[in-house]
């Protein structure tokens, strides 16, 4: 069967760098931290009391107020960014649009976690009679897709996909693959979190995942750098238009980049500890996807957590897929301004890395003044300073607990 070619014609996010792309993007240029103390709730009694949080955003802007109190924030926020990218890629302008195939995929790393967590406690203190009609609809992860499809009448696929801190990334990718074999013409994809809340931050401080650089936020989240002492948790989404090359072409719509290569793997080894080859796997069936040579890469927005084992397990990939090449690559980590967003960041990173190709340049790694090159850590990470620089192919990695990893490769058109 003959594959066709995907195009990116709209982007649309909310994360702590902004709550559209264009403020975001010029945040994240300016290489500004966006970790602080939490304000969501009293973090005192635990050991991590920082996060990337989004500030100032306002779901009316999209939704009704009546309709927005039947569902938690991270539908909030992966409604808000579909609703942008479609608007950038003025797909209600369409003549005749075909409906019938378009679809969306938006997934979720853990889902409605608020919702959860403030319901089963009024459960324990009133009991059942409590729980409200919309509790499941309002938890759901696939209730994003389910949302954006009712809003504009879309009646092609319908899902989301959950696969930890790779979901925004396979959600994207597998995506592009009901294009590629005819079932849409159109996706719109990506993932979304909303997971800091006491319960959630409570359960990566006690696996230890998290940093608890309480005192000095916005240097809390180094990746690469010594001394790195876990991720920051964020929140947010990013979503992105998928469309047919010549779908794309025949209305004349902006194209950002083609989507050239989709890789996946299992570590098939732990379900936190990571190991090198799993990622490497995922890189190499990238390429082979793409049908490019490594050597052909430009650029890694890099999974880059900040983690002690995580930082030199992705370099220790991208050295055995990219060999000597591998110091020609420019990596950097989007994770050291905006934090980690779980499900949320493997979209809002193939985002970036789009933009990096249409833009021509990387935003830094910022908080990188004392690079663990004794550790491993030895590559360009793009340290501190956003840099000008021709990109023809970027790729964005991403992997998850359970060891399920992820990569995206996007090319300039």
């Amino acid at each position: 069967m003959s594959q066709r070619r995907i195009v990116v014609t709209g982007l649309g996010q909310v994360s702590p760098a902004g709550n559209n792309v264009t403020d975001a993007w010029k945040s994240l240029m300016a290489g500004r931290a966006c970790i602080r103390p939490i304000t969501r709730f009293d973090a005192s009694d635990l050991p991590c009391h920082i996060a990337g949080e989004v500030c100032h955003f306002d779901i009316e802007q999209y939704i009704s107020a009546k309709e927005a109190r039947r569902m938690d924030e991270f539908i909030h926020f992966g409604i808000a960014a579909a609703l942008q990218a479609i608007d950038d890629a003025q797909l209600d302008a369409i003549p005749n649009l075909d409906k019938t195939k378009v679809g969306v995929n938006i997934g979720s790393g853990i889902g409605g976690l608020r919702l959860i967590e403030e319901i089963g406690i009024e459960v324990s203190k009133n009991g059942p009679k409590r729980v409200g009609p919309f509790f499941i609809p309002g938890s759901l992860i696939n209730l994003i897709a389910g949302h954006i499809t009712i809003l504009k009448g879309y009646q092609g696929p319908s899902y989301g996909i959950v696969s930890a801190c790779a979901t925004g990334a396979h959600s994207i990718g597998d995506a592009a693959r009901m294009i590629q074999y005819g079932t849409a013409d159109i996706m719109v994809a990506g993932g979304a979190e909303s997971a800091i809340t006491k319960l959630g931050v409570a359960g990566f401080a006690n696996m230890k995942a998290l940093s608890t650089r309480n005192d000095d936020p916005q240097s809390a989240s180094r990746p690469w750098n010594k001394g790195r002492d876990g991720f920051v948790m964020g929140e947010g989404a990013g979503v992105m238009v998928l469309e047919e090359l010549a779908h794309a072409q025949q209305r004349g719509a902006k194209i950002y980049a083609e989507l050239v290569g989709f890789g996946m793997s299992s570590d098939a080894h732990h379900i936190t500890a990571p190991t090198a080859k799993g990622p490497a796997l995922s890189i190499n069936n990238a390429l082979n996807d793409a049908k490019l040579n490594p050597d052909q890469v430009d650029y890694v927005n890099a999974h880059g957590t900040s983690t002690p084992l995580g930082d030199v397990n992705e370099t220790e990939a991208l050295k055995l897929v990219f060999g000597h090449h591998a110091k020609k690559l420019a990596v950097n980590s989007t994770k050291s301004m905006v934090g980690h967003l779980l499900g949320g960041a493997g979209g809002v990173e193939a985002l970036y890395t789009v933009l990096a190709i249409h833009h021509q340049a990387s935003p830094p790694t910022i908080n990188l003044t004392d690079q663990d090159k004794e550790g491993g850590c030895d590559l360009d990470y793009v340290a501190n300073t956003a840099r000008d620089m021709p990109i023809q192919v970027g790729i964005s990695n991403s992997f998850g607990f359970g060891g399920t990893n992820s990569t995206l490769i996007f090319q300039r058109i």
